[in-house]
Parts: structure tokens; C-alpha cells; sequence
């Protein structure tokens, strides 16, 4: 399953434009979704902390989330990020061990 790209991001957001970003990309996962080579797609809000929103993503290919970066509002949205963000993303990479629950038969 080493072929997949798969990352976990962290977004630590201002306490102020913390429902602006839920709104924002709340709006997105359902086309993130439909879009080829996405494998898992969610937007996580910490419960402790409701100004971290966490998300678990896995496309087919580095390839696949290049092409989902470029579309022009994940490129407007890096270009503003820091308007929402207390800290630039902290992502990390990850290895799939188990097969994707969207996947299961």
C-alpha cells in the first residue's frame, strides 16, 4: 500500500475566523472527494480544542494531490492561509498499514 500518498494536517486556527474555516472547507470535502484519485478525504474539529481542525487525506498518487493543490481555490486558499492560521500547517506524512475503508467491499 506504500504507493498511495497519505498525510495527516493540523490547522490551528484564529479563535475569531474558527466557523469561517469550518464553512469554507466543510464546502470543499464533498468535491475533494469526487475527485480522481482520492482515496479518503476528512475534515476533523478537535473537541477539546475547537480551533484545531485536523485533516486525514490519501490520494492514489502524489500526483493525484498535486493536481488537487493546483485547482484555483486550494491556490487562493494557501495564498491567504495565514489570514486563518496561528502557525503554518503542520503535516505529516503517513504510511498506510491497512486498507482504506472507502474500499472495503
Amino acid at each position: 500500500m506504500s504507493e498511495l500518498h497519505g498525510f495527516i494536517l493540523h490547522a490551528h486556527v484564529k479563535a475569531e475566523k474558527a466557523d469561517e474555516f469550518a464553512a469554507l472547507f466543510g464546502a470543499y470535502v464533498e468535491p475533494s472527494r469526487a475527485e480522481a484519485g482520492c482515496i479518503e478525504y476528512h475534515m476533523l474539529r478537535d473537541r477539546e480544542d475547537p480551533n484545531l481542525f485536523v485533516f486525514f487525506e490519501v490520494w492514489q498518487s502524489r500526483e493525484h494531490l498535486d493536481i488537487h493543490s493546483a485547482l484555483p481555490h486550494m491556490r487562493r486558499f494557501h495564498a491567504q492561509r495565514m489570514d486563518y492560521l496561528t502557525r503554518d500547517f503542520e503535516i505529516r506524512p503517513i504510511e498506510m498499514l491497512s486498507q482504506s475503508s472507502a474500499q472495503r467491499d
